[in-house]
């Protein structure tokens, strides 16, 4: 009786299988570098599905999905965490997209203290100049400026210069709790006497967003573009 895997082909091991190589892993070097590239390319490209749009929502939502999408032909990227509330937590990296008419986002507010100590993450931030073309139908994102933003840096500027000042003037807790209250920091007097008593054991370092308080905060980044490249941890990209 002839057998039932009788003319059956051999099985497959998996030393018969070219097995792709593994992308290596995304680091924060690699990311500044393919930012710049990204934003080489895209400056160039001719895009048909963002003509006559002018959401900067939907606009920022394309680009950052498509520079995630270019950095996953490369690299191993981590998965975007809704918990977390940034795009590349493995790096500790939100990537933000504005125009260049209002260079501004908003991001999550999870406490007062980002706008004295930092979001707690870097950010990379594209800045487009968007325009249309009537004749082909298609949008075009020239990106004026990428930067990298260390979380060392993502303070609010006139809060961390103010509080530094006071200290460099042997300024004492209740300065610093007057300054607080005077700008209006969404926080109790204890909450503000608690700030006051670690930032004169600590300077915190100074910041370069603007941040304005909101359910939302909404983060400027004016000073960043110019500053970029000027100090240290502000990173012209391109």
């Amino acid at each position: 009786m002839p057998s039932a895997l009788a003319g059956a082909s051999a099985p497959v091991v998996l030393s018969d299988i070219e097995m792709a190589p593994a992308l290596p892993t995304l680091t924060l070097d690699a990311l500044v570098a393919e930012a710049a590239r990204f934003a080489r390319l895209e400056s160039a490209h001719n895009e048909p599905t963002l003509f006559g749009v002018d959401n900067g929502k939907t606009v920022g939502t394309y680009l950052e999905h498509k520079f995630i999408d270019h950095l996953k032909l490369k690299y191993t990227v981590g998965e975007s965490n809704s918990a977390v509330g940034i795009d590349l937590p493995s790096l500790e990296v939100d990537i933000k997209v504005t125009s260049i008419t209002q260079p501004q986002s908003s991001c999550p507010f999870k406490s007062a203290r980002q706008k004295i100590f930092g979001l707690g993450y870097h950010l990379i931030v594209f800045v487009y100049e968007k325009t249309d073309s009537a004749a082909r139908k298609t949008a075009r994102l020239v990106i004026k400026h990428t930067i990298f933003v260390d979380k060392s840096r993502t303070a609010d500027y006139q809060m961390t210069r103010g509080i530094r000042e006071i200290i460099e003037r042997d300024g004492n807790a209740d300065d610093l709790v007057a300054f607080i209250q005077d700008k209006n920091l969404p926080v109790d007097e204890i909450e503000a006497r608690n700030i006051a008593g670690e930032v004169l054991k600590n300077k915190p370092g100074q910041g370069y967003l603007t941040i304005s308080n909101a359910l939302q905060w909404r983060l400027q980044y004016g000073r960043v573009i110019i500053e970029a490249g000027k100090v240290n941890g502000v990173r012209k990209v391109r």
